[in-house]
């Protein structure tokens, strides 16, 4: 069977990398769709798992990095993509518009991976990616792309959600079913640390919608010390408030961030997050989580077993869960146990088993 993959676009490798290099490890695919390529070559391995599957990208790969600008064309863009009409099964991973890429003719399969709430800025209520006056004036065209986002939704066969966060948000949004497969997290890299020093830790994109300057502001007060690994639009903004507690850290590889998180007392986080993996590698290495109680950190994170929660983007908030959390004992065994659950091998077996499944179902059809 022929097979073929879609993806938004390829630029830097990160966590939606992570669930394609997945996914490319498992099926042979001889083609990569996308609105643009520009990743380099060694993350373009990591991300095909070393395999050799021509890219066929949009007219956007003339813009380069620049792409990103002209967001109100993905949709356009994505649905011009023709795919061979000999592939057999489409397998879409989306955060953006990649569920949008059309079959060419009825008996090809299209499973779709969701792998966030898709085109966020379309759909944020709280102002995180534009303000106020922006989005009036945008509104014609939001509104627009919002309908064209709800149709796309539906070329797809079959739909996977990332978490039951997603699955609740896809339904409400698209008024469709999906099933739930976690992605994969990379337990094993993450190993085992009984021994924790004198600090937290929290490790994320430097950018307005994490949250991390509740968590400056928190520690600010506290006066317990605070590492923070990243980069990002606030960086400069987040060094400028934080007091001498708190220490900034570049990332640079997945080491980096083991030697800081194992050996921490706790992971914290206050972003609303889809699914979100750092917290649950955190989990990996014995490190109990701090984080607010929405979005997908309420299926990875236990209260009281593996961490704490809290209810409001808040710094108070933020500093209750503190004080809870210093009553609590912890166990670091049953904290990696929880992680071993969204390891990349039951990732890769759920996912598998789905694909083939939806394979054998529409060979019944054409049988019948």
């Amino acid at each position: 069977m022929k097979k073929a993959i879609a993806v938004d676009w390829l630029d830097k490798y990160g966590g939606a990398e992570r669930v394609i290099s997945s996914i490319t490890k498992i099926f042979q695919f001889e083609t990569c769709y996308t609105l643009i390529s520009i990743m380099n070559k060694e993350d373009l391995n990591k991300v095909f798992s070393n395999k050799v599957i021509k890219v066929k990208s949009s007219f956007l790969q003339l813009f380069k990095s620049k792409f990103r600008y002209l967001f109100f064309l993905f949709p356009y863009f994505i649905k011009k993509i023709k795919v061979d009409k000999s592939v057999e099964l489409i397998i879409s991973s989306s955060f953006s518009v990649a569920k949008g890429i059309k079959k060419s003719h009825p008996n090809q399969i299209h499973i779709c991976y969701i792998q966030a709430r898709n085109q966020r800025y379309l759909w944020d209520k709280e102002g995180i990616y534009f303000e106020k006056t922006t989005r009036l004036l945008l509104s014609p065209i939001l509104k627009l792309l919002k309908k064209i986002d709800i149709k796309h939704a539906s070329n797809p066969d079959y739909l996977i959600a990332n978490s039951r966060f997603v699955q609740n948000w896809i339904k409400e949004t698209y008024k469709l079913n999906s099933e739930i497969i976690h992605p994969p997290v990379d337990v094993e890299s993450f190993k085992l640390q009984k021994k924790k020093e004198n600090y937290f830790v929290t490790a994320c994109r430097l950018e307005p919608y994490k949250r991390v300057d509740l968590i400056v502001e928190a520690f600010n007060k506290s006066k317990e010390n605070l590492i923070i690994i990243g980069s990002g639009t606030q960086e400069n903004y987040l060094k400028k408030i934080a007091s001498k507690n708190i220490k900034f850290i570049e990332y640079s590889n997945s080491s980096v961030v083991y030697n800081y998180v194992s050996k921490a007392k706790a992971f914290v986080h206050a972003g609303i997050e889809d699914f979100g993996i750092a917290p649950v590698e955190a989990q990996a290495c014995g490190t109990p989580v701090i984080a607010i109680k929405k979005g997908g950190l309420k299926e990875t994170v236990i209260e009281n077993k593996t961490g704490v929660f809290f209810e409001k983007q808040e710094t108070k908030a933020i500093l209750n869960a503190l004080d809870r959390f210093k009553s609590i004992h912890f166990n670091p065994e049953e904290i990696r146990k929880n992680a071993l659950a969204f390891s990349s091998s039951n990732f890769e077996t759920k996912i598998c088993n789905f694909v083939n499944s939806k394979i054998k179902l529409s060979l019944e059809k054409k049988n019948r």
